[in-house]
Formats: structure tokens, C-alpha cells, sequence
């Protein structure tokens, strides 16, 4: 099933932050694992993940840094930050929250 753009933006950051909780990665590793994790259900594309990269950097919630790969090619490695790992803890709160009351009236027997 196909999912909405205005849906799979509300994704994007908590995701993010949370795989870059688990290491240090560079954007297409970003795409790859997200695209993988979730078996294309959210069909991340580079082109519209660097933005959000950047404004998470400026935002102080990651931090970019060049970094050799295993091919010796130069990345960018982004991690995250003190304040990135407070915002995930938060997000993964309300995300929580957020799923549970949209689930109580998804779920709830039609009344009519």
C-alpha cells in the first residue's frame, strides 16, 4: 500500500534521529536502511533527505563530519547530538501519545 507524503513527513525527523542514536551514518546509508527496515514503505530518496539533514544540523540536534569510507572516498558521518537525543526522547513520547488516541478512534467500533 502506498503511503501519503503528508503522512511520511511527520516520519521523518523522529526516524532519523533514532537511527542516528544507534551510529554515526551518511545519507544514503540513511535512505538504504530506511528503505530496507521498512521494505520500501517510505521510499526515502536523497534528494529529499538532505534538507532535512540540514536543518537537524543547524537545529543542533546532529552533527555532520567528513570521514574516510572503507572505499576511501570522503562522507559525511552525521550523529547526534545531546540536545538530538533529548528531542528523540521526547518525540518517541509523543509519537506514543499521538499513535494511541489517533488507534483509540481508528480502532473503535462505528457508531451509528
Amino acid at each position: 500500500m502506498e503511503l501519503s507524503q503528508e503522512m511520511i513527513k511527520g516520519t521523518i525527523v523522529p526516524v532519523m534521529l533514532k537511527l542516528l542514536a544507534e551510529r554515526p551514518m551518511y545519507g544514503y546509508e540513511l535512505v538504504k536502511i530506511v528503505n530496507e527496515r521498512t521494505s520500501n514503505a517510505l521510499q526515502w530518496k536523497e534528494g529529499t533527505l538532505y534538507p532535512w539533514l540540514h536543518r537537524l544540523e543547524s537545529d543542533g540536534l546532529i552533527r555532520g563530519e567528513w570521514g574516510a569510507a572503507d572505499n576511501g572516498r570522503q562522507r559525511k558521518y552525521y550523529r547526534i547530538t545531546r540536545k538530538g537525543t533529548a528531542a528523540l526522547t521526547k518525540t518517541v513520547h509523543e509519537w506514543a501519545s499521538l499513535s494511541s488516541a489517533v488507534n483509540a478512534i481508528l480502532r473503535a467500533p462505528s457508531v451509528a
